[in-house]
């Protein structure tokens, strides 16, 4: 079996304070776009114990055999997400056979798209699919937090109000299919804790269900992203993508959560020209 998990971009991004438990409370609109990894997962009753040391998971020797292709991840399996879905799954249901799988990583990491956790939440539906597991979209939401705060949008991939720290949804009629968007990755790393740490907290003046409302031509004047002021500040560059986007022609631009990745929403008749350079990550995708 084979799925494409998908991306996403934060429309609006507020910050409104900081928990006893660590984490912050948010509030953004999580919208799904096109720009897709691809996950194969195989049951296997082989033992792969035998299989080369570099494509075992450590932590479930006996159990997974993962690969990947793509884009460079990290090599360390103790982080890898898919795996810890796997194993998460493994725990609960012994009868989890064993696995090979093999994801090829298109979507930028690292960069405020979620990709990381639409692979998590992609590997817990592919195997309570595989496995005739039963899962309630209440249990795989369940299992989806646990690995990341925007992995339950993954689970009903549909566009959504969140909030708490992004794990509370509201699905919300909002349809862009009218526009094309343009993403654009510098292969910048945003540490997302440091980020946390230095902005402002603030309620806002408007709050983003009434925005995403308005037409999309009104957003760059009301539609904001907390994080902008402090990431701009560290790296000018990202500025500049944002503005050479609203140069092309942009409608609406901005960083999605907490960076490096800006993207730009266009009419869908609108040619985008842009210059950046060859080390970027840019893709035009439909709406």
């Amino acid at each position: 079996m084979v799925l494409f998990p998908n991306c996403k971009i934060n429309l609006g991004l507020n910050i409104i304070r900081k928990r006893s438990d660590g984490f912050h409370d948010i509030e953004t609109v999580f919208y799904p776009i096109r720009l897709h990894d691809a996950l194969e997962i195989i049951p296997t009753e082989k033992n792969l114990q035998s299989s080369p040391p570099d494509r075992v998971s450590r932590a479930g020797i006996l159990n997974i055999q993962y690969s990947h292709s793509g884009l460079s991840i990290d090599s360390d399996e103790s982080n890898n997400l898919c795996i810890k879905a796997f194993e998460l799954l493994k725990k609960d249901f012994p009868r989890v056979a064993s696995v090979k799988m093999h994801l090829h990583k298109t979507i930028p990491i690292g960069g405020g798209l979620g990709g990381g956790s639409s692979d998590a939440a992609f590997t817990l539906k592919m195997l309570d699919q595989k496995f005739n597991l039963g899962l309630t979209t209440k249990k795989l939401l369940d299992y989806a937090l646990q690995l990341g705060s925007d992995g339950p949008f993954f689970i009903i991939n549909k566009p959504c109000f969140a909030s708490g720290r992004g794990e509370f949804l509201e699905p919300v009629k909002l349809n862009l299919s009218a526009f094309k968007f343009v993403i654009v990755n510098p292969q910048i790393h945003v540490s997302t804790a440091r980020a946390f740490s230095q902005t402002t907290l603030s309620l806002p003046l408007k709050p983003i269900k009434e925005i995403i409302q308005q037409p999309v031509e009104t957003w760059r004047a009301d539609l904001k992203n907390d994080f902008e002021e402090i990431i701009f500040k560290q790296y000018p560059e990202i500025k500049t993508i944002k503005e050479k986007l609203y140069e092309a022609g942009a409608v609406y631009s901005s960083m999605s959560g907490s960076g490096s990745t800006v993207y730009g929403i266009f009419k869908i008749e609108k040619e985008v020209k842009l210059n950046f350079p060859s080390t970027y990550f840019v893709k035009e995708l439909a709406g």
